[in-house]
């Protein structure tokens, strides 16, 4: 076989994974929008996206960590030809390790001892994997007119992060003000008053910026990969 010829193969591939990360991202947008509606019990300003498998429709929840996975490994086997740099590679190795925290997710819920790994390892590993990924593509020349766009949403990442603890430490932080108990053995239906509760809000938010990462990145790779066959 040629390299014209494998060089054609692989681009089919990678198109095709490229289009497979968008749809997936996006399905877990919209199984996570879906949830609100099926399961409005659990308000979204302070309850988390994981406590959604408490409710009627935890297989739901399931798919849409499955399909984050999905976009994540299709997004790494895009770029596994596009990364040269070690720097890049790391990243590659990060968002394998994301895509494989939320694959945990979607077996182990909230109710399982591993969930908490699958939580540190997913949420933990894309946003170093997006920085390292983008900052090293954007330095090609293939990939340079995306520049800004890889930036951008690479920083909301790790923005997101720092939103999602900052809204956890007020929530704490003003529980403990309220003079409010906890009932280990009761379930929290409602915030007590005084109570700021917004993480839900940024835990959400953070999914979506991560999706926003995968989509913009899937995206340029199908253009410019277009252009440049």
């Amino acid at each position: 076989m040629s390299n014209n010829t494998t060089s054609s193969t692989l681009t089919t591939n990678a198109r095709s994974a490229a289009r497979l990360a968008i749809a997936a991202a996006a399905l877990t947008l919209l199984f996570l929008a879906s949830l609100r509606g099926l399961s409005p019990e659990f308000d979204p300003s302070w309850r988390m996206v994981s406590e959604y498998a408490k409710g009627g429709y935890g297989w739901v929840l399931s798919l849409m960590f499955a399909s984050w996975a999905i976009s994540s490994w299709a997004l790494a086997f895009v770029l596994q030809s596009q990364v040269n740099t070690t720097t890049g590679k790391i990243g590659l190795v990060f968002l394998i390790l994301a895509g494989a925290g939320e694959a945990m997710a979607s077996v182990f819920d909230i109710n399982h001892s591993l969930h908490g790994l699958a939580g540190i390892v997913g949420i933990g590993g894309l946003p170093i994997a997006a920085m390292l990924i983008s900052v090293s593509l954007g330095r090609t020349e293939a990939w340079a007119a995306g520049r800004k766009l890889l930036l951008w949403t690479a920083n909301l990442t790790w923005i997101s992060v720092v939103l999602l603890a900052a809204t956890f430490a007020i929530m704490i932080g003003t529980f403990v003000q309220s003079g409010a108990t906890i009932d280990p053995q009761a379930e929290i239906t409602a915030l007590p008053d005084g109570v700021i509760g917004l993480v839900g809000w940024t835990n959400r938010l953070l999914i979506a910026l991560y999706c926003l990462w995968v989509i913009a990145v899937a995206w340029l790779a199908i253009r410019l990969r277009g252009e440049n066959h």
